[in-house]
């Protein structure tokens, strides 16, 4: 099996399991009282500059061989306006109601994008895309209620800043550098957070170490090793992979929340994971099949 394949695969799913740390992370420190959210933001992100500029250091000589790259202000852009967004939008919703708004936003806007660039989705990625989406909405439905306008507003512009995000790190060149830099390149943003938001701040040490997991191991690593698994992912099985997320993080609640396992749970994730395998394989089988198409002469 080739090295690259595999390397694709194991960074898929350690920013996927990552991705689903920051969320039950997140949910904990907010849903709790931990901390207030402006905080929460201006931790979690201070963390993840914090453990890149480490992770930088320690890997300078490596670096060295790579290209140089330092992400772009537009990414930074995108990236703190979902991490502030999300942790509003968690205020006035509920996990499953929030869960949906940004995840189908980041769907909408990654999948939109792809089209428009004019790359056309296969008959089976299509049928892939409604399936894993089926099976993420089936497992989220009994916990809907109806949202508020202001966490809807928040959460789908956290999950649209989200998907153009991911779509920067597509042309990453070197995924640790760009994902340092756009994590500092925040610091203007957090600065001016910090500003406005220190007379509503309400910080418990619980709250901070959250904070700190989320940013530095959850955000800063999986952010990094998310654009590493981007660089072997079609815009569509980025978009797709993601719905997994949910999927995982009800797993970690029966695991570290003595949460039951049910029925619905069991027959989403197979829904899910149908649906992203089919959206794998079927762009899989029809790139072999153009490649084994004869020239035109």
């Amino acid at each position: 099996m080739n090295i690259n394949f595999i390397k694709i695969i194991a960074s898929t799913i350690f920013a996927l399991l990552a991705f689903a740390a920051n969320s039950v992370l997140c949910r904990l420190a907010l849903g709790d009282n931990a901390i207030d959210a402006s905080s929460f933001t201006i931790i979690r992100l201070l963390s993840g500059i914090i453990i890149l500029i480490l992770v930088l250091q320690l890997t300078r000589k490596s670096n060295e061989t790579k290209p140089k790259s330092k992400g772009s202000w537009l990414a930074a852009g995108m990236l703190f306006i979902y991490a502030i967004a999300f942790s509003f939008g968690y205020i006035s919703l509920d996990t499953g109601t929030g869960a949906l708004i940004l995840f189908g936003a980041v769907q909408i806007t990654m999948i939109m994008a792809s089209v428009i660039s004019g790359n056309k989705l296969h008959f089976t990625e299509w049928v892939g895309l409604i399936i894993a989406f089926s099976g993420f909405v089936y497992l989220i439905v009994p916990s809907l209620v109806t949202p508020s306008f202001k966490g809807f507003i928040l959460m789908a512009v956290s999950g649209i800043a989200w998907g153009l995000y991911t779509l920067a790190g597509r042309t990453s060149k070197n995924p640790l550098s760009d994902t340092a830099y756009n994590f500092m390149r925040t610091s203007p943003f957090i600065l001016i957070l910090i500003i406005f938001g220190l007379n509503d701040a309400h910080i418990t040490p619980m709250g901070i170490l959250l904070a700190v997991l989320s940013g530095g191991i959850a955000s800063g690593i999986g952010y990094f090793v998310w654009y590493i698994a981007l660089r072997g992912l079609s815009v569509t099985q980025a978009a797709v992979v993601q719905l997994f997320v949910p999927v995982i993080a009800a797993a970690g609640g029966i695991v570290f929340a003595n949460e039951l396992i049910t029925l619905r749970l069991v027959e989403s994730s197979a829904l899910v994971l149908g649906g992203i395998l089919t959206v794998i394989l079927g762009r899989y089988y029809f790139v072999q099949l153009a490649a084994k198409k004869p020239p035109i002469t």
